[in-house]
Parts: C-alpha cells; structure tokens; sequence
C-alpha cells in the first residue's frame, strides 16, 4: 500500500486528531487509556481500535465504537484533502498509532491475532 502520497502536514494533522480523539471519554465509564491497560483495547493495522479481549464490557465496546467513528471522519477528511485513498491514510494511521502504542499493551498482528507489544 503506497502511502507516500500524503503529505507531511496531513501527518501532523492526524497525530493531532488522534490525540484529540484519544483523551480519556469520561461519559463511558471507563478512559481509552484504562482500557488500553488492561488489555481489553488495542491497536489495528487499520488504524482503528479492536477489542483484545472478549471480556470487554458494553461501556468499552462503545467507547471503542465512538473513537473509531470519530477517527474514520479524520482519515476521510484528510484522504479528501490530498486526494488519496482512505485506506492508505488508515494504514498510515495505524502504523502510527502501534509505533506510539507504549510496551505492554496489546496490537493486532497481520495474522490477525492480538499480542503485547514488545
């Protein structure tokens, strides 16, 4: 997937979005932070959040499913923006968001498996 077609600003602007996107949701009970610890969300290649465990309560699954709404409304704005595909800004996104993703918490593997990261 080629994704150098999307300019170094619009990197920023994601890095930005996705901070933004990722600050604790108080209104679900539990923070993508908390949850992120405990192992029951992780990060996709897609650039997307997954659930890593199956005991993950409703307030997570929502949690997740808001986030990654509000993500996807970032990847096809700045997809629009230069013209490019949105998978190849997801892909970028989540490249991204695994290398920021801190040792310990769970990523999916391209087998589609979930493991801590190194």
């Amino acid at each position: 997937m080629n994704t150098s077609n999307i300019h170094p600003k619009s990197l920023a602007v994601i890095l930005s979005c996705l901070l933004f996107i990722l600050m604790p949701l108080l209104a679900f009970g539990i923070s993508l932070d908390e949850a992120k610890q405990q192992g029951l969300l992780g990060e996709r290649l897609d650039g997307y959040l997954g659930i890593a465990k199956p005991s993950a309560s409703p307030d997570t699954v929502s949690l997740m499913k808001d986030i990654n709404n509000k993500r996807r409304e970032v990847y096809k704005g700045i997809a629009a923006k230069n013209g490019t595909a949105l998978s190849a800004v997801e892909a970028l996104a989540g490249q991204k968001a695994i290398e920021k993703t801190p040792s310990g918490q769970f990523i999916m593997q391209p087998n589609g498996t979930w493991t801590p990261k190194p």
